[in-house]
């Protein structure tokens, strides 16, 4: 598959490197040559200098033999423009646009068929917003995503060093083995698909999948209490901030919101009805203490500066908050926050790259998310009745070892798989694996020249 990747910051580099270790051709273009020289440096990738908004670059960039198009830069106008042209220079081309300004989102039929017909609009701020959505609904859990409508939840849980499961092996979870499946672990940098032989250590982050209507089994499994989220306290009244305020303001749910501009205060206010807005500073100690953030569920900062974002969690976990939620925009801190304490990190860059990448896989894949810390990835796809792993035992399927079917989604039913368990054509499949393992999965379910 040929992909023009335009925008070489952090969301196209990532990509365009995802992409070349899955063997795919792909182009970028980007005007900075300090950028240039990095993808040529780092990436087995051709890189064009120019702007992607111009007709003659993309032409060089082969824009009539391209299957998919990414516009991943910082300009809302220049992906719109590149989208643009590439409409009118080739007929058959899937494209995606990054798009942050919320008054292009509030008049989205600029992308409709008529006149841009983009494929795929990625707002960072939405994306993310719905992701904290999420986290709020377990609040125990560091990362929660949703598969098949949100009846299949992913859950990645940090295992803290009195919980009852560590120095357990998998295979000894019998009572739960029909509800729950450990899909991954990740322990320091390192990612694991586990097998039945492997233990769970302290601090741990294990990420397990579960039926929604099970996932209290999940409580019981890991002697969590079932707590409801009474509390929540947003630092940072920005443009995030204010999304995700709104979208508490509907829930009953004691909600306040710091922000350290007056102006911006009174415009928040006079939006929000329910959520209490508060002029003052996060990291501002007698500030917080005043405010009570002790008896804080989830503390959820989204100042638009990081090292004050990191600061602002560290002080609210210290002075007593259950959870904090911590926004970061380069990918490269990920690590290091999350090894000083930091509950869970949401990156408006990482979900723009979780968004993008479900569009880009062979085969009839219909989610596909980046774990924490990029090493591996669950996928939601579609087994074809031409698939190599239909009408036979799990056990029996030359499955790659760095990979796992956590679940089996069969019209309403879901199945937690066992060996003996067996695909049927049109099955929905949650995969946890290893990046390495990508290729090979490519190759158990893309569908057969015959089939056509």
């Amino acid at each position: 598959m040929k992909i023009i990747i335009i925008g070489a910051g952090e969301v196209g580099f990532t990509i365009a490197q995802r992409l070349s270790e899955e063997n795919h051709d792909v182009v970028v273009i980007e005007k900075d040559p300090n950028k240039i020289r990095q993808i040529q440096n780092v990436i087995d990738v051709q890189a064009i200098a120019g702007s992607g908004t111009s007709p003659s670059v993309l032409h060089e960039a082969g824009i009539k033999e391209t299957d998919i198009l990414v516009a991943a830069t910082d300009s809302d106008e220049a992906n719109l423009i590149a989208c643009f042209y590439a409409q009118h220079l080739t007929d058959y081309i899937t494209k995606i646009a990054r798009i942050k300004n919320p008054d292009y989102m509030e008049h989205r039929q600029i992308f409709s068929q008529d006149f841009l017909s983009i494929d795929l609009i990625i707002n960072p701020k939405s994306e993310m917003v719905a992701s904290m959505l999420k986290l709020m609904e377990v609040p125990w859990a560091c990362e929660v995503m949703d598969f098949v409508d949100g009846r299949v939840k992913l859950m990645g849980i940090t295992i803290k060093d009195n919980s009852p499961v560590v120095g357990r092996r998998l295979s000894s979870f019998n009572d739960y083995e029909h509800a729950v499946l450990v899909g991954a672990i990740v322990r320091g940098e390192k990612v694991i698909i586990p097998g039945g032989q492997d233990t769970i250590q302290p601090n741990d982050l294990i990420y397990c999948v579960s039926r929604r209507e099970e996932v209290p089994h999940i409580f019981r499994l890991l002697n969590l209490t079932e707590e409801g989220l009474s509390r929540v306290i947003i630092v940072g009244g920005g443009e995030t901030g204010l999304a995700l305020a709104t979208s508490l303001d509907t829930m009953n749910i004691n909600t306040k919101i710091i922000e350290k501009d007056g102006q911006r205060c009174l415009e928040l206010a006079e939006k929000l009805e329910k959520v209490v807005v508060l002029n003052g500073d996060g990291t501002d100690r007698e500030f917080l203490v005043e405010e009570n953030v002790a008896d804080v569920d989830i503390m959820i900062v989204l100042t638009g500066d990081e090292e004050s974002n990191v600061l602002i969690s560290l002080l609210g976990k210290a002075l007593g908050a259950k959870k904090t939620v911590t926004r970061i925009g380069k990918l490269s801190y990920i690590p290091l926050v999350s090894a000083i304490g930091i509950d869970t990190v949401v990156s408006p860059r990482l979900s723009a790259i979780r968004a993008i990448l479900q569009y880009i896989r062979k085969g009839k894949v219909i989610c596909e998310a980046p774990l924490k810390g990029e090493g591996a990835e669950v996928i939601e796809v579609e087994a074809l009745e031409t698939s190599d792993i239909v009408n036979i035992p799990l056990s029996k399927v030359k499955f790659p070892k760095e990979a796992i079917v956590a679940a089996i989604v069969r019209g309403e039913e879901i199945i937690i798989p066992r060996g003996h368990n067996m695909i049927k054509p049109h099955d929905h499949l949650i995969i946890f694996a290893l990046k390495d393992a990508i290729p090979k999965l490519e190759k158990l379910f893309t569908v057969k020249l015959e089939y056509f």
